[in-house]
């Protein structure tokens, strides 16, 4: 059963995982918008089974050539799969935080095989 959280609490979860993000790393996140959906859609050519925590959509830092101009990254936190995984308001904030570095990692070029490496997956 989901741990539930009302939209504003979850919003809050979201602002304190953001805000622990370190001040050198989060100061580099230019044009990055972050959404909270509460759930993820799958793709056509997906599993229809398919439970994502989060996405980034965008360009990451390390393959972008010097546009002058681009639209916002996006992140995009998914709620229901979120609480799914937590029976309290700590271990949705954890969750909430590792999801955040996850998508934010992707961000500066880092992919899923290092991210889960590194215990970020």
């Amino acid at each position: 059963m989901p741990f539930p959280m009302s939209d504003e609490e979850f919003d809050a979860a979201t602002i304190e995982a953001l805000d622990s993000i370190p001040a050198d790393l989060s100061g580099q996140l230019e044009n990055v918008a972050v959404f909270v959906e509460d759930r993820y859609e799958p793709q056509p050519w997906e599993d229809p089974s398919t439970v994502l925590l989060g996405l980034y959509e965008g360009v990451p830092l390390t393959e972008r050539g010097g546009e002058g101009w681009s639209m916002p990254d996006h992140i995009t936190l998914y709620k229901e799969s979120i609480l799914a995984m937590c029976e309290s308001r700590e271990d949705v904030i954890t969750q909430v935080t590792i999801t955040v570095v996850h998508e934010v990692a992707h961000f500066f070029g880092i992919d899923d095989e290092t991210l889960h490496r590194l215990g970020w997956g």
